[in-house]
């Protein structure tokens, strides 16, 4: 199930909204401010339906954080129908924009289209200022290229492809080294991993993207 984000300070609007999505199959999370939707962009969002004009800040940097943050799509809902604020939206990385008042059947076409073509182009994830074409095995962080080793590129993707849970060592043995760890040491896995923090961590010391989970295995993104 798809999960969706509202933020929108408009009670009985937020309230209309929620309960159609709900009906139409989406799990919902729910914002009424500027600062409740910032803490929303670190959930497993899939998408955000953002209003501008929000109680202590701006939709349009909100919309920015959460398309720096983790490529999360953004659908404005609000009554401005400048074509400045448009323009500034999609500047900003939203990726719809539908002006007040509208048919709830339309906002779930637009929806849909949406997920529909993030769902297209997931082969290519974004995490901060991570990017990894998983086609053609392509890392850069900040734009620069960062050349991995088959194994390393392996853990990454085991990693990614299990965001915000934990991996233990046995799976990893398992789909990186594909045996159960009878000629691989666990010194091996930690070597990789250092390896691998080294050339994608700012600083490896303080990691932001791959973290120790004691006695459990490792977590990607939280």
């Amino acid at each position: 199930m798809k999960k969706l984000a509202i933020i929108e300070d408009d009670r009985l609007f937020n309230e209309a909204l929620y309960q159609f999505l709900v009906q139409s199959e989406y799990e919902i999370k729910r914002a009424f401010s500027f600062a409740e939707g910032i803490l929303l962009i670190e959930e497993d969002i899939d998408l955000m339906i953002i209003d501008i004009n929000l109680p202590g800040g701006d939709g349009l940097a909100l919309c920015q954080r959460a398309h720096a943050f983790n490529q999360i799509p953004v659908i404005f809902l609000t009554a401005r129908d400048e074509e400045e604020d448009m323009i500034r939206a999609f500047d900003l990385g939203a990726d719809d924009y539908l002006v007040k008042p509208f048919p709830m059947n339309v906002l779930l076409k637009h929806i849909e289209a949406v997920l529909r073509r993030t769902e297209e182009e997931k082969n290519i994830f974004h995490y901060m200022d991570l990017t990894v074409d998983f086609d053609s095995r392509r890392v850069t962080y900040r734009e620069q290229e960062i050349k991995l080793t088959v194994k390393e590129f392996q853990l990454l993707t085991i990693l990614i492809k299990n965001k915000g849970q934990v991996v233990t060592k046995e799976l990893i043995l398992d789909k990186v080294w594909d045996q159960s760890g009878a000629f691989v040491e666990e010194h091996t896995i930690n070597v990789t991993l250092s390896r691998l923090r080294k050339k994608i961590e700012p600083d490896p010391t303080n990691p932001k993207f791959i973290k120790n989970v004691f006695g459990l295995g490792y977590v990607f993104g939280k």
